[in-house]
């Protein structure tokens, strides 16, 4: 069992080898251009990648953390609801990057 990052509940669900559970924020639906224009959720752009909050993790996962930021792109999920949350399950080598408040310095680990 993995808890979820900020809260005391347990997920009933354990990450498996190279897999990631992440959770993207209510607010990636609409957005506003840098001039104040509501863009929905529906319109078409071209390919844009997507942050998410990783919340589990299995065990031969390196590059990332519970808590980190992970970036990928929408194409590249498969969505699970767990205790009527949703969810989306990436593999490790799905992410493009990781934006964490640890400092690193090179590990030599690149995805």
């Amino acid at each position: 069992m993995l808890s979820v990052t900020g809260d005391d509940k347990k997920l009933p669900i354990q990450m498996l080898n190279d897999r990631l559970l992440v959770r993207i924020p209510q607010s990636e639906g609409e957005r506003r251009s840098s001039g104040g224009i509501l863009i929905p959720a529906t319109a078409q752009i071209s390919k844009r990648l997507v942050w998410a909050e990783v919340v589990a993790l299995g065990a031969n996962v390196r590059a990332a953390e519970v808590g980190d930021q992970v970036l990928f792109s929408p194409d590249d999920r498969y969505e699970v609801e767990v205790q009527g949350i949703d969810y989306i399950m990436l593999r490790e080598r799905d992410i493009h990057a990781v934006a964490a408040s640890r400092i690193e310095v090179g590990t030599g680990l690149y995805i």
